[in-house]
């Protein structure tokens, strides 16, 4: 029997939710799918509880259906195992051996209903509706849409998007912390989509991206000659976004200067582009992030207290892609099939011994390495199942791609001289004491580097990767 049923009775009927059906006797599976879908249910199904999870892998049905007693994994194990994975999903579950103290302990345990085969039509037909419009994932008024870019079956995850659903109804700043790449900007994007201002603009800004001059034109604007260079009229994001939302990443990284500029405009509701003296009201909704302790640059005098308060009324920690490892394998399918659509049609999954590589790996990229490993696997499978030795190879090829030591010190030495030459808006001279080098050495380091001081002068206008 195909896993996925489909009838002209259907269609007739018209949809009403998706069941997930899980039976070891294959006659009554395709029995019992096939008057559930004459009721106008889209039916998937499931031989067995392994079987079941994997098909919970691919989508997540409305509510799932279990025999009790099946080989390997009895209906209780299986509803356990989706709590665990999936909270909230309701499940029934029916037996040819039904009695009390089974009826009572499964549903202390949470599952929704318990039915004795013969399973009564009525009664079976009474006890999914009802499941179903309790389900808060199945209700029409439950647009889950907003969350729709997060691949998640993390109870933690799940935890985190219930708190951003209820967050985004209002217009509190939300700071959103965890390591780098766990999908914070991604978080930021469905918190927008999920509120009021969905309909408006949302822009986002890397705060470490651009030196000062540059970050305060992008934040606030600047009229026409406000510093060398500046040769038209620049509305900044805040004004852009005006009803909408606005992310900035690496919120740590803000100068001080800058820092107090963007407490008033959060307080007031008004920004001045640089060289303007009017202002200008918006309405902005402001989510930040940082995977750095925010507190901390706080208490050492980084970063201003009364910003840290305004920023950080709402704080969502997203965790590492290792504390939510059972999301590892959805997301390796989900960005295998979108990398083999671009590239390479023919590869249609992994091996299982590939997958459980996956699962197990540390990922201390998070979920940007694992998108990386997928798209090497894909791209260079000559197969349609990705072998564990793909994974290997990708696996080390990552790891191999950290900078070996002197890019490593080469890349500090011009992170710490652009810092120096941004704190000393371009002076040499104080920056060279600031380094501990004579001004000779100095001008040395900044022409290996190719940095032009004048730059960072007022009025400069620099461009970096940094």
């Amino acid at each position: 029997m195909s896993a996925s049923m489909s009838t002209e009775s259907e269609v007739r009927s018209g949809y009403n939710g998706h069941l997930l059906l899980v039976d070891d006797d294959p006659s009554l599976l395709k029995l019992l799918g096939m008057r559930l879908q004459s009721r106008g249910y889209r039916v998937t199904t499931a031989a067995n509880g392994k079987q079941a999870l994997t098909r919970l892998e691919a989508e997540r049905p409305d509510l799932v259906l279990s025999d009790m007693r099946m080989e390997g994994m009895d209906g209780l194990m299986l509803f356990r195992e989706i709590q665990r994975r999936m909270p909230g999903l309701p499940v029934i579950i029916l037996t040819a051996h039904g009695s009390i103290p089974d009826a009572v302990g499964a549903t202390r345990e949470g599952v929704f209903g318990f039915l004795t085969k013969p399973v009564d039509r009525d009664e079976l037909f009474a006890t999914i509706d009802e499941a179903l419009a309790q389900s808060t994932g199945s209700s029409a008024d439950d647009d889950e849409s907003w969350r729709s870019a997060i691949i998640t079956r993390s109870p933690e995850m799940e935890r985190i998007l219930e708190q951003a659903k209820v967050v985004a109804a209002s217009d509190v700043s939300v700071l959103l912390t965890g390591p780098s790449g766990s999908g914070k900007e991604m978080m930021a994007a469905a918190i927008h989509k999920a509120s009021p201002r969905a309909d408006h603009p949302f822009l986002s800004l890397n705060c470490s991206a651009l030196p000062e001059q540059l970050l305060e034109s992008e934040l606030f604007g600047h009229t026409q000659g406000a510093f060398t260079g500046a040769l038209n009229e620049h509305r900044g994001l805040f004004q852009a976004a005006d009803g909408g939302s606005l992310f900035l990443e690496d919120i740590a990284d803000i100068p001080p200067t800058l820092q107090v500029k963007l407490l008033r405009v959060l307080q007031e509701g008004h920004v001045r582009p640089l060289g303007s003296s009017a202002s200008f009201a918006v309405d902005v909704r402001l989510i930040s992030a940082t995977d750095i302790d925010l507190a901390e640059s706080m208490h050492e005098g980084e970063f201003r207290e009364d910003l840290f308060y305004q920023l950080n009324v709402v704080n969502l920690r997203l965790p590492s892609l290792k504390e939510r490892a059972e999301d590892v394998p959805l997301l390796a399918r989900h960005f295998l099939a979108r990398a083999a659509a671009r590239h390479r049609p023919f590869v249609t999954g992994f091996s299982r011994e590939a997958l459980s590589l996956l699962a197990a790996s540390a990922w201390p990229g998070n979920v940007r390495q694992l998108v990386n490993v997928v798209e090497q696997c894909v791209a260079l499978s000559r197969a349609p199942i990705i072998p564990e030795a793909l994974v290997t190879q990708a696996l080390a090829a990552e790891e191999n791609a950290l900078p070996s030591f002197s890019d490593a010190r080469a890349g500090f030495e011009r992170r710490y001289l652009v810092k120096v030459l941004k704190i000393t808006e371009g002076n040499v001279t104080q920056a060279a004491r600031i380094a501990g080098r004579n001004r000779t050495d100095f001008y040395k380091l900044l022409a290996r580097h190719a940095i032009e001081p004048s730059s960072f002068k007022s009025g400069g206008c620099y461009s970096s990767e940094d």
